[in-house]
């Protein structure tokens, strides 16, 4: 949690300080020297470190980013430095002799995989019990870590949590699950690619173990908590059992905790008070419905408050907390509460998911989080609005109620009961088609005049706001993606040059605090094939960057040499640059993502201070002004004129919330 770490490594709160100084000049060639060859050992002739190298490869990955971003270092943390070098030449060197001996290993483990999103490098522990056997499915309980400050060693502090070489375990854990321990990104509660490094984690086990994903549990203590909320409620089919130790729930409510570092966000512009219903768990309370939750607090918990509105938002949704309090307890973790915590886990993950339930109740604000078991929400009539559907089989009908704020929508009838002939929508009867047997599936229903309809065989729109292609910009970067520099002759120099020195900056917070190299190509050098798998973020404006001036005509914004217009406004082009976010029109890139002059919309300061601040800034558009000039050693300013979300056709504005 941002403010009260539920871990902390070597700079953690100790009893006595450790002396910090700055590596000796030869401490530092020796370290550079063996990382250099280290790198020349991982990398092969041409592109990055493949995956079969990922378990060698993250010791020299986090000690990259140590030497970058650390300047001073206790004693301790110039042994692990060390460690670091040692430990990924002895696996390069098992890997070499075709050998994998952390594979056959019970009890703590660190592991990597490459990133999707960003080829980058990403470590996470497990803990593997001596009753594991591959030819049966166990249980993976996925527990997520508390706040920790992002610094240079993150990774490596983390990893040395799991790191104990990998030789046998003579006395590895006697439990009935497996734990993963993501990294997700180190500081962002989980959020945006932190997000997609929790799930990528589970498929990197799911592909080393025999995990029954029926029996997936996802729990984790203070930031690990508010991930837990976070993730648990928005896929809440993916987990059979939530376990938050002391999390928050809110943005607003949360900043205000009488903690002197923590910093209140008050009344904010209407975009960005629309972005927190993106991320506040609060607001997908009623999706404990679909998957139990057994929370826990210490009634002396300075964040205490995060769970009694968590409790009042579930009653009002008809639903009952379980939160089990620790007396006299603070923001810790009780052994005793923990234990009847994962007892009532256990009873969940012995019976497994039910992915066929024959009731369902779904909440959401966004096509982001629009799937639950059966059902896929595909179309809203208003995005960051509530919008509920419910459902329940009666015999041979399913009776499903009005949806809110919803106009087209799936569902899987093959795992609804085979009695079932007929679906009630409101006050629409539907027979189930009689084509397939069973019915085609799954079926999409659509609103049309407020009557429902079944839709045909080509069934989802390929244009308006749908899943996976719903915004804001933020989105864009949970997925793989690709910067694009214009290199070409800009239409106005101080706009390609804002732009230009955005990307820059995105490159530096994107290494910093995302752990990764940022992906970038020259506008010149975009293949078919980047086209075809990968979100394009293209900076510059339309004389420099070919691939913008492509795109143009069919972007929700006119832009030429004199004037932008954007957000129903008119700017002189000179000293104004557009950010958007949009479906990519260029051919063979319908599934993906544009972006315009924009990485995420919030920023350093954001990333380096609380992980609660980062939500959306722009949403789907920004509109802004580029000052005459600064001083290069000054961070970059974002002069905002205005911003906003496009509606649910990609084109004008919002609107007002109603």
């Amino acid at each position: 949690m941002a403010g009260a770490a539920g871990w902390s490594g070597p700079r953690g709160l100790q009893a006595q300080a450790p002396v910090l100084q700055p590596l000796t000049g030869e401490q530092r060639q020796s370290l550079e020297d063996g990382l250099r060859a280290l790198n020349l050992s991982l990398e092969p002739a041409q592109g990055p470190v493949p995956q079969d190298r990922a378990d060698a490869a993250i010791f020299a990955k986090g000690l990259t980013w140590a030497l970058r971003y650390d300047a001073e270092f206790s004693a301790a943390e110039v042994t692990q430095l060390n460690q670091a070098l040692k430990r990924g030449s002895e696996r390069l060197a098992a890997l070499v002799d075709g050998r994998r001996p952390w594979a056959e290993r019970r009890g703590k483990i660190v592991l990597g995989y490459v990133s999707r999103i960003d080829g980058s490098l990403q470590p996470y522990g497990l803990i593997v019990p001596k009753t594991y056997d591959p030819q049966n499915a166990m249980r993976l309980d996925v527990v997520l870590h508390g706040s920790t400050r992002p610094v240079g060693s993150s990774e490596l502090n983390f990893m040395a949590r799991f790191d104990e070489g990998d030789e046998p375990n003579a006395h590895p854990p006697d439990v009935s699950w497996i734990e993963l321990h993501p990294l997700g990104r180190v500081e962002n509660c989980y959020r945006w690619s932190g997000e997609s490094d929790v799930f990528a984690a589970i498929e990197d086990v799911a592909r080393r173990y025999h995990i029954d994903r029926d029996r997936i549990v996802l729990r984790g203590m203070s930031m690990g908590a508010s991930g837990t909320w976070h993730l648990g409620l928005k896929h809440p089919d993916q987990f059979v059992a939530l376990g938050p130790y002391c999390g928050y729930v809110d943005t607003h409510r949360f900043s205000e905790t009488p903690i002197p570092s923590f910093i209140k966000v008050g009344p904010l512009p209407e975009h960005e008070e629309l972005g927190l219903h993106i991320l506040d768990s609060v607001d997908y309370a009623a999706n404990a419905s679909v998957v139990p939750a057994i929370a826990c607090m210490g009634d002396q918990d300075v964040f205490f408050q995060a769970h009694v509105l968590m409790e009042e938002a579930l009653r009002r949704e008809g639903l009952e907390m379980i939160n089990l309090i620790a007396p006299g307890t603070g923001h810790v973790i009780d052994p005793a509460t923990h234990a009847e915590q994962m007892r009532q886990i256990g009873a969940h993950a012995d019976r497994g998911l039910n992915h066929s339930p024959r009731e369902l109740r779904f909440v959401t604000w966004t096509l982001k989080y629009g799937r639950c078991h059966w059902l896929q929400v595909l179309s809203l009539d208003r995005h960051y609005a509530r919008a509920e559907f419910a459902a329940r089989v009666r015999g041979d009908s399913l009776e499903v109620a009005e949806p809110l704020n919803i106009n087209r929508f799936s569902i899987d009838v093959a795992k609804l009961p085979r009695t079932v002939e007929t679906i009630r929508i409101g006050a629409t009867a539907l027979a189930l088609p009689l084509s397939g047997v069973p019915p085609r599936s799954p079926l999409v229903f659509f609103r049309h005049q407020q009557a429902w309809s079944i839709a045909g065989d080509d069934s989802v729109p390929k244009a308006g706001k749908r899943p996976g292609l719903q915004g804001p910009i933020d989105d864009a970067f949970t997925a793989p993606f690709l910067c694009v520099r214009g290199t070409g002759t800009p239409w106005n120099q101080a706009v390609h040059e804002h732009a230009i020195n955005s990307l820059n900056r995105f490159a530096d917070e994107w290494h910093r605090y995302f752990r990764g190299d940022l992906p970038i190509k020259d506008d010149s050098a975009v293949t078919a094939e980047d086209l075809q798998t990968k979100n394009l973020i293209l900076f510059g404006d339309p004389g420099s960057n070919v691939l913008i001036a492509s795109a143009l005509p069919r972007l929700p914004m006119e832009w030429t040499r004199q004037t932008l217009r954007l957000g129903g406004q008119d700017h002189p082009a000179a000293n104004h640059m557009p950010a958007l976010i949009a479906p990519n029109p260029l051919p063979g890139a319908a599934e993906h993502y544009v972006v315009i002059n924009s990485g995420h919309t919030f920023r350093g300061a954001d990333l380096g201070a609380l992980n609660y601040l980062l939500f959306p800034r722009w949403g789907d558009w920004a509109v802004i002004q580029v000052p005459a000039a600064h001083p290069a050693e000054e961070p970059l300013p974002d002069q905002v004129l205005d911003a906003g979300y496009f509606n649910e056709q990609w084109q004008g504005t919002l609107g007002t919330a109603p």
